[in-house]
């Protein structure tokens, strides 16, 4: 499983002397955050997805045998309804579509529709590699799976209709994983780096890099990363948290 994974990463890269390079080159953030407000989040959700619609946290968790998906009050973080995935299942992203949640999964290659205001399962449809971030672009859905491509699909057949790579300065950026659409841009964590990047969906262009790294909980390990995203509706705010964080952060991006 990927919290494994981080652990095996973490260790390697405390060995390595030299820096990385190639597309796992981190780059300096060009921009920080300032936070308004902060909200009690639940420090044993496994945080992959979180999307706010008409007032209502949605939030999708990881981990085999403790997946689920939670309507949270915004104002207080309390979970209002929780949906159990089967234990076989990994959640990833969720993003809104109507009257309906889309929610993925990691390896199981499993996409599960669901009613928006009960959870429940609607449907379940099939699909080929990982699924790691979810959004709602305008009429497609993103879709990021750990690589430097965004997948583009069907809102409602779940369907690929196009790809786009990634790049920032002209280099393909790996490890894209939870997304928020907004504005016409996607906003994505990169898994292990405290850091959020804003894409061009059109070309794929990295426009702008945040360190988040200032809001990271001091008494949270490293193997919990930063993940998690939600733009506020009808604000320049979004709502950010982590794997395991007990805080969900109000915050501007500040991009320059």
């Amino acid at each position: 499983m990927r919290w494994l994974l981080v652990v095996v990463v973490l260790v390697l890269s405390a060995a390595c002397t030299g820096a990385p390079s190639g597309p796992e080159q981190p780059e300096k953030p060009e921009t920080g955050v300032e936070v308004l407000g902060t909200i009690p989040h639940d420090p044993t959700a496994f945080t992959q997805g979180l999307e706010l619609v008409d007032g209502v946290l949605y939030e999708g968790t990881g981990l085999e045998g403790r997946s689920t998906i939670r309507r949270i009050d915004p104002g207080n973080g309390q979970v209002t309804k929780q949906v159990d995935l089967d234990p076989e299942l990994f959640g990833e992203g969720v993003t809104v579509v109507g009257d309906k949640i889309w929610q993925i999964t990691w390896q199981n290659g499993v996409a599960i529709q669901r009613d928006r205001e009960t959870l429940t399962e609607v449907r379940r449809v099939t699909y080929e590699g990982e699924g790691w971030g979810l959004c709602r672009d305008d009429q497609r859905l993103v879709m990021s799976n750990g690589t430097e491509e965004l997948t583009f699909r069907d809102p409602v057949t779940f369907a690929e209709t196009g790809k786009v790579t990634v790049k920032r300065n002209g280099i393909p950026l790996v490890r894209i994983n939870e997304l928020e659409c907004v504005g016409g841009q996607v906003w994505a964590n990169l898994w292990q780096l405290d850091q959020v990047v804003r894409i061009d969906p059109t070309s794929g262009n990295v426009t702008a890099t945040v360190d988040l790294a200032p809001i990271r909980p001091k008494d949270v390990p490293a193997t919990d990363v930063l993940n998690g995203i939600a733009a506020v509706p009808n604000t320049d705010e979004f709502l950010v948290t982590g794997k395991n964080w007990p805080t969900i952060f109000r915050v501007k991006l500040r991009t320059g």
